[in-house]
């Protein structure tokens, strides 16, 4: 999400809009098609923000309308989409998770929103499977504190109240943000904590590793392209072995989601195994 922030910050700001493709009503929901279109048409993204996996745009003013600010563009990416831009010469940047991949889309439906510009180029949400989401004035109460933010006595405190398995806490983004699947699998991975082991069971030691490898592991993911690039990613597989002590790789179900962790090195309580 990162990335794809940076991206729409560096190359996207301060181009008037001329059109937008809002047409994708599960995309766009709930807002009806032309509704994005007729609220951003002759405005400018601004600014580019980002709490968790959500990445918020401010708008520029009508050159003709009231003083002030337009609304705020509210854009998630979802599991696999990312950002698609189109810079005035024509060259093309995406930013998101595997950018690299596909940065010029073989099939136009994939392009899932699109903002016009009036120097030719565009922005785009591009996601084969359809998961990510557009919408104006994104209400952020329901998000945590950024995990690239969150103090430690912060996250002490929020990792370790109730009695939810470890990794279901760390993927609900009302308590962190910005924690997907992959990279709770490396981090948990990184500090040797079970996937499954109770939040109010975490020792003072574990959750200090905790919060050491979330802040490493979301760094190295920024830096590196993406959630996929985790040292033990390549491993969650079948057969596949711990690349730090070579004990066998299990995988089970925690927090209703697939997960994988080393079967030497993350011990806790029982777990759903496949």
């Amino acid at each position: 999400m990162e990335t794809a922030r940076r991206l729409i910050a560096e190359t996207a700001l301060n181009r008037r809009i001329v059109d937008a493709d809002d047409t994708d009503t599960y995309v766009t929901r709930p807002h009806s098609p032309g509704q994005i279109r007729d609220a951003l048409v002759g405005r400018m993204l601004t600014a580019a923000h980002r709490r968790g996996k959500t990445i918020w745009c401010e708008t520029s003013g009508l050159a003709d309308g009231p003083p002030g600010a337009g609304p705020e563009l509210g854009i998630h990416l979802g599991m696999s989409g990312r950002i698609v831009v189109v810079l005035p010469d024509g060259r093309v940047a995406a930013g998101g998770d595997r950018p690299g991949r596909d940065a010029q889309p073989a099939k136009s439906e994939w392009n899932r929103f699109t903002l016009s510009f009036a120097d030719g180029g565009s922005l785009a949400l591009f996601d084969k499977r359809r998961l990510g989401r557009i919408w104006l004035d994104p209400d952020l109460g329901a998000l945590g504190p950024d995990a690239e933010e969150v103090t430690p006595e912060a996250f002490r405190e929020l990792i370790t109240s109730g009695a939810a398995p470890v990794k279901a806490r760390l993927l609900d983004q009302s308590k962190i943000a910005g924690i997907g699947n992959l990279l709770a699998d490396e981090l948990l991975w990184q500090a040797r904590v079970h996937p499954a082991t109770r939040t109010d069971r975490l020792g003072p030691d574990e959750v200090d590793r905790l919060y050491r490898a979330v802040k490493s592991v979301l760094a190295a993911a920024v830096a590196n392209g993406g959630a996929h690039t985790g040292e033990v990613i390549a491993f969650r597989r079948a057969g596949a072995r711990c690349p730090r002590c070579g004990a066998e790789m299990v995988h089970g179900t925690v927090g209703g989601r697939s997960t994988w962790w080393c079967s030497r090195e993350q011990v806790a309580g029982p777990v759903t195994a496949a």
